[in-house]
């Protein structure tokens, strides 16, 4: 049970942590990045649910803000959110770094599809809101990719209490 807890308590301090940079003022190249370094931590160290949770609330707060003006699009984010967790989480039983590499490549191709879909329906979605939606979802996960291996390299080095006075 208390292993439970602090899941819990790391999942929700990640959250907090995803919400704030959402409310910063920075643009998407330093906002996305963070955002995914954040559910690739979530999903590795605490578990690929908590990068779940993590990844269905931030688009939810983005609506909620004014940040994200496209309501379409937040179930296909939330959807690519987890995708990334889920990869990330499970996947980095076997190597975190391919993981890692094969989870961003999946959030790119699950948001395109969903970008996609909502085309077919006749949603109209912004050229803006298509670029950022898709390809540069690749590349911040990307870019989140290798801020979390060294975030994670530290956090095993302090679990491990190998971190130098």
């Amino acid at each position: 049970m208390r292993l439970e807890v602090r899941r819990l308590v790391y999942t929700a301090v990640l959250a907090a942590l995803a919400v704030a940079f959402q409310l910063g003022t920075l643009p998407q190249a330093f906002t996305g990045p963070a955002i995914n370094t954040i559910l690739y931590v979530a999903s590795i160290f605490v578990g690929p649910f908590s990068g779940v949770i993590v990844g269905f609330i931030t688009p939810w707060v983005a609506l909620m803000t004014g940040i994200m003006k496209l309501a379409p699009a937040v179930p296909v984010i939330m959807i690519g959110n987890a995708s990334l967790a889920l990869v990330s989480g499970y996947g980095s039983r076997l190597n975190k770094y391919v993981a890692m590499v094969l989870a961003a490549a999946v959030k790119w191709a699950v948001m395109t599809l969903g970008v996609k879909y909502l085309l077919s329906t006749g949603t109209n979605i912004p050229p803006a809101a298509y670029a950022s939606l898709t390809i540069t979802q690749l590349f911040t996960a990307l870019g989140g990719a290798v801020v979390a291996a060294i975030v994670l390299e530290a956090l095993a080095r302090f679990k491990h209490g190998k971190v130098q006075s």
